[in-house]
């Protein structure tokens, strides 16, 4: 059986299997955030901070309330979350941990390939000193370890011990016990990840069973290379043959892309509606996304399901850049409708917003610019500063629209 899936109702399963159809002022305890991260699978975790760091902004943007304490609670001391990598890093909820560990197990080698290529073969003659020193004197940043003629710079010049931890978190002799100053704090496993999840084994078919399953879930309807992405644990072909055999349980999906795209071929769980009214209807107020919220994890994807091409700026140098350093993407209802150049400044406590870009077919009108006033005023709150300022000239020229 194939459903087709009008561009509506694709937008709004996706929408509301990534936590953004659920009212955004609705009260949200430590219990709902956890099950939110859970929901939607994982929170990337980015260091750029022009108004909130990433992981910050992704759950705000889901709901208002959102405590950031709550959040440091669940990985620091509720050990309910752990960070790791997905296809960056990620808090990813800890009950997942026992699939993670087919990760270490897959990237080891790889990574002691790639590293010894890239720091020649004796990289790792000082990781026995570094992690023998975190046996014996607990937790480290890796500056506490760091040693005393080294010269800082950026990851290629990463001191032997920073290497060594990040090859021990990698492969996963060490975890992130937490962060000071958003600098990762590395113990061993044992010490900080739950004996019931890091002694817990699950078959390689196991794994890869719930790599997949997990993944359409939260995706809604997927290609096989999509399936393969969302967590970026298993190959395209682990997924493909997943599909395969897994038949029964799936129907093929044929997804409506915006404008003139072609539609696109896909796969669902058997009894996914394809009614638009049998989906909630996100919100319609403004909603300022991060650069990295997992609805534009994959470009593509989101450019043939809302239209909207998006790539981040930050490494591409500022006369070559289409739009600015690090933009916000905005989201109305189930459309992406432009983007913001914005950054706070917390001496002043000023939001400054610098730039906005409508997309084509999108009016600055009275009604939408009102509720794009009330959203910059909930993100200058969440951002710890007082006021929002408006730059001469920021709303950019319009575009053909109506």
């Amino acid at each position: 059986m194939t459903i087709r899936l009008s561009n509506t109702a694709a937008r709004r399963i996706f929408l509301a299997r990534q936590g953004l159809s659920t009212p955004p002022s609705r009260a949200l305890s430590k219990t709902d955030l956890l099950r939110l991260i859970h929901d939607i699978g994982f929170v990337q975790v980015d260091s750029i901070s022009t108004v909130e760091r990433a992981h910050n902004q992704i759950l705000f943007s889901r709901n208002q309330t959102f405590r950031k304490e709550h959040l440091r609670q669940l990985l620091e001391e509720d050990r309910a979350l752990f960070e790791h990598w997905t296809h960056d890093a990620s808090i990813i909820p800890m009950e997942f941990y026992p699939y993670w560990k087919h990760r270490f197990r897959r990237g080891e080698g790889p990574m002691r390939a790639r590293w010894t290529r890239w720091q020649g073969a004796d990289f790792d003659k000082a990781f026995g000193e570094t992690y023998d020193h975190i046996v014996e004197h607990g937790a480290v940043l890796a500056r506490d370890i760091k040693q005393a003629d080294h010269k800082s710079g950026g990851w290629w010049q990463w001191h032997p011990s920073k290497k060594a931890l990040e090859f021990f978190w990698h492969t996963g002799e060490l975890a992130i016990s937490g962060r000071r100053n958003f600098q990762k704090i590395y113990d061993l496993s044992e010490r900080v990840i739950p004996d019931e999840h890091r002694l817990a084994e699950v078959s390689e078919a196991g794994f890869i069973d719930w790599a997949c399953r997990s993944a359409l879930e939260r995706l809604g309807f997927a290609t096989h290379g999509e399936i393969a992405a969302f967590w970026d644990l298993i190959s395209p072909d682990e997924a493909k043959a997943w599909v395969a055999a897994n038949r029964d349980l799936l129907d093929e999906v044929e997804i409506e892309c915006v404008g003139d795209a072609r539609s696109r071929s896909g796969f669902a769980f058997k009894g996914l509606s394809q009614e638009p009214g049998d989906w909630p209807e996100p919100p319609g107020r403004i909603r300022v996304l991060s650069p990295f919220d997992p609805v534009l994890r994959d470009r593509n994807r989101a450019e043939r399901l809302f239209g909207f091409r998006y790539r981040i700026e930050v490494f591409v140098p500022e006369e070559r850049r289409e739009y600015g350093y690090y933009v916000f993407p905005l989201l109305e209802g189930d459309r992406l409708i432009g983007r913001i150049d914005m950054k706070a400044d917390r001496k002043a406590s000023t939001l400054n917003v610098a730039r906005l870009w409508f997309e084509p077919k999108v009016r600055a009108s009275s009604g939408r610019m009102a509720r794009l006033d009330a959203e910059l005023s909930r993100v200058a709150r969440f951002a710890g500063v007082a006021d929002v300022a408006y730059a001469d000239g920021w709303i950019a020229a319009p575009r053909s629209g109506t």
